[in-house]
């Protein structure tokens, strides 16, 4: 069944009670990542495999995503900074527990290419966030393994 979490800002990524980071650099410079995150949502299906479906709503100001294994989202961009940072809220979820989630994609230059760090900061139910601490080595493999995809689609 899926609830309203709690609305927050682009700083919970620094304030919430779990925040989960992850980075890895990439060959592609900062511009052509960060337009494949923030400007072509339905492309995410095609490189970040945990993603089923990816559509951008209401002109752009957010998205509606599902995950493999059932999970979906409902979401609202609340940074869209080219070519540095691209952050959303997620507003709606079916995910158990979950009070206030907030994804951050912050892109660096680094060399020719870029340094990508993500952050995911929650706030939850006890369960929810022992949860997402057990989660974490699925996360950042899930992570490791769409960005080596998205440099890959990027630079061929």
């Amino acid at each position: 069944m899926a609830h309203r979490l709690r609305p927050v800002g682009p700083d919970f990524v620094r304030t919430a009670p779990v925040r989960l980071v992850f980075a890895r650099e990439v060959s592609a410079a900062p511009e052509p990542v960060f337009r494949a995150l923030a400007e072509d949502v339905t492309g995410w299906t095609e490189w970040f495999g945990a993603v089923t479906l990816a559509r951008p709503l209401d002109g752009g100001a957010g998205r509606e995503i599902r995950l493999r294994g059932g999970a979906r989202f409902r979401e609202t961009v609340l940074v869209a900074e080219e070519p540095e940072v691209y952050a959303y809220r997620v507003d709606v979820t079916n995910a158990p527990g979950a009070r206030a989630l907030v994804e951050e994609w912050r892109l660096v230059p680094a060399g020719t290419g870029t340094r990508v760090r993500w952050t995911f900061a929650a706030d939850g139910t006890a369960p929810f966030r022992l949860a997402l601490g057990a989660a974490r080595p699925g996360l950042g493999q899930a992570f490791r393994s769409a960005v080596a995809s998205l440099d890959r689609r990027l630079t061929r």
